[in-house]
């Protein structure tokens, strides 16, 4: 049976005065799978990750984000699109002034009316998940750049959304620490059945964690497909970025 799609640019176009930053893109991302958007410095990668947070309008082609088209949704409708869409920021952005469990209660306190008690238990247990639960009263100041990302993780899925945007979520993390992070971002999506977008340029965390690949390359979708296809993928850009995964032993060494 075929996956329900995610996500689904057609044709879209962005230019910002006369530079064209994407040209005629299209992709698709499924249901409880992992899409990996990558490419080069400036090929239009995080361009497409604000299109379809609707942070940029579209101006030219269509964005559809769970099934709903976002140039055609009214502020409301939008509003409710975002309670389902989690959003892991690079940066993390926990707010310094308060603690771990108040950042990730954020989202709840906004928008769910919920009484303390509950919100406590949902947070702690959000919290479990990501392996954090200990740090409940701590402030971001007296984490590791690890915990604040695990901790960012869990304030983003705290509403239990189906879907999960990721953007570079492995910046700055020494390798032992990325790959805890990447076996937990599979570990949630296998948990909780969550369908994943991530942006990112970290070769070991694309081999871990991609069960598809968009390739951008100046603005311009050179390869779609499994993981499998974009490591036997002859194009010369693709080939040339995953030249270093071509090594059976090296992707055994990832596995």
């Amino acid at each position: 049976m075929e996956k329900e799609k995610v996500v689904e640019v057609q044709r879209l176009h962005a230019a910002f005065d006369d530079t064209v930053v994407l040209s005629d893109v299209s992709f698709s991302a499924y249901e409880g799978e992992i899409t990996v958007i990558l490419g080069g410095s400036g090929s239009g990668k995080t361009t497409i990750l604000k299109h379809l947070l609707a942070l940029y309008p579209v101006k030219r082609g269509n964005v559809f984000v769970l099934g709903n088209d976002i140039t055609r949704l009214r502020e409301t409708e939008l509003t409710e699109l975002y309670l389902k869409m989690g959003v892991f920021y690079q940066s993390g952005a926990l707010l310094n002034s308060l603690t771990v469990a108040e950042n990730v209660a954020l989202p709840l306190s906004q928008h769910a009316d919920l009484p303390k008690e509950l919100v406590e238990e949902i947070v702690y247990m959000k919290l479990g998940l990501v392996n954090m639960s200990h740090a409940f009263h701590l402030y971001p100041s007296q984490l590791s750049g690890g915990m604040l990302k695990r901790v960012a993780l869990a304030r983003a899925i705290v509403m239990d959304p189906p879907i999960l945007f990721c953007d570079e979520p492995g910046a700055g993390l020494d390798p032992v620490s990325l790959e805890s992070l990447d076996r937990l971002i599979l570990n949630l999506k296998n948990k909780l059945g969550m369908s994943i977008i991530l942006v990112t340029h970290e070769l070991t965390s694309i081999l871990r964690v991609a069960t598809r690949v968009v390739f951008l390359d100046q603005g311009v979708v050179v390869f779609e497909g499994t993981l499998e296809d974009a490591l036997d993928n002859d194009h010369p850009v693709v080939g040339e970025f995953f030249s270093v995964m071509k090594n059976e032993n090296m992707r055994k060494l990832l596995q």
